[in-house]
């Protein structure tokens, strides 16, 4: 019996030894998970600060209405007031990387107020390209589709 254990538990660790495990890209995807995150928290904030270096200066930020804003429209339309984020949500992320090129799907609730009217919630489907720089994702693109 004991020889039959070790057997077992010797070619599970050579099967566990010879199945490399992808860590950098791994790696990349938790820090691109956290970075998404922290750049819809830093939305729902207002901070400007984090959002000017979690972006592209080429950003451009698509609503499901077809609106699209540049970086520079988006954050002064926050630092006025004139869009207000309530809270983002995500769920159902997908990351998928191909080298310094990243895109985010996901489906987020979206709570946001405009020109300081009443908050609504729209159910959006989102895609986000981010392209990874030196260390740190920023984000390219976004574009949101309303879900039914």
């Amino acid at each position: 019996m004991n020889k039959l254990l070790f057997i077992v538990l010797l070619f599970q660790a050579v099967f566990v030894v010879a199945q490399p495990v992808p860590q950098g890209r791994e790696a990349d995807e938790a820090k691109l998970t956290t970075t998404l995150k922290e750049f819809h928290q830093a939305m729902v904030k207002k901070n400007t600060v984090s959002i000017n270096q979690q972006t592209d200066k080429a950003l451009s930020y698509g609503h499901s209405n077809g609106w699209v804003e540049t970086k520079n429209e988006m954050i002064k339309n926050l630092e006025t007031g004139y869009t207000g984020y309530k809270s983002i949500k995500e769920d159902s992320l997908q990351i998928s990387i191909n080298g310094n090129m990243a895109n985010a799907r996901f489906v987020g609730d979206y709570e946001v107020s405009l020109n300081g009217g009443n908050a609504v919630v729209y159910h959006l489907k989102v895609l986000e390209v981010w392209v990874k720089k030196g260390n740190r994702w920023v984000l390219f693109a976004r574009q949101a589709v309303k879900q039914n």
